[in-house]
């Protein structure tokens, strides 16, 4: 009984689909790294230098004797909508790169008329001349 849910524990182990999800886990953690680094390194630069400040958490207003945080909020929703532009960048990127090249376009068909000019031709040419 053991031995069969140990065969059965390696078969769903070696199968490709539970590789390749932990090899998509093992990516999508090397990823977020890279997203993490030009979002915060370039992006949100760029937002520094045309607004003045790299995040909104700063940005508050006072309500009764509670502080309401709304730039946290805002700083969340800019860095989700940055990433989600990155992301949407690098997939378009990708699906240029796999997409085929268009083919040549096939030959024009020849019709009866044309190949009985090549016929014609092939065996004039085979004939030898006559000179007289």
């Amino acid at each position: 009984m053991a031995h069969a849910v140990v065969k059965e524990f390696k078969d769903f182990i070696s199968r490709g689909n539970v590789i390749d999800l932990a090899i998509a886990v093992v990516l999508g953690a090397s990823f977020n790294a890279v997203v993490t680094a030009f979002t915060d390194g370039i992006l949100m630069n760029l937002i520094a230098a045309i607004f003045g400040k790299p995040n909104f958490d700063a940005l508050t207003f006072r309500l009764g004797n509670g502080v309401i945080e709304y730039g946290k909020f805002l700083t969340a929703v800019v860095n989700f909508l940055i990433v989600g532009f990155a992301l949407f960048l690098f997939v378009k990127a990708l699906n240029a790169m796999r997409r085929p090249r268009p083919a040549a376009p096939p030959p024009p068909e020849e019709s009866d008329h044309d190949l009985l000019a090549q016929i014609r031709d092939a065996l004039v040419a085979k004939t030898p001349s006559r000179i007289s």
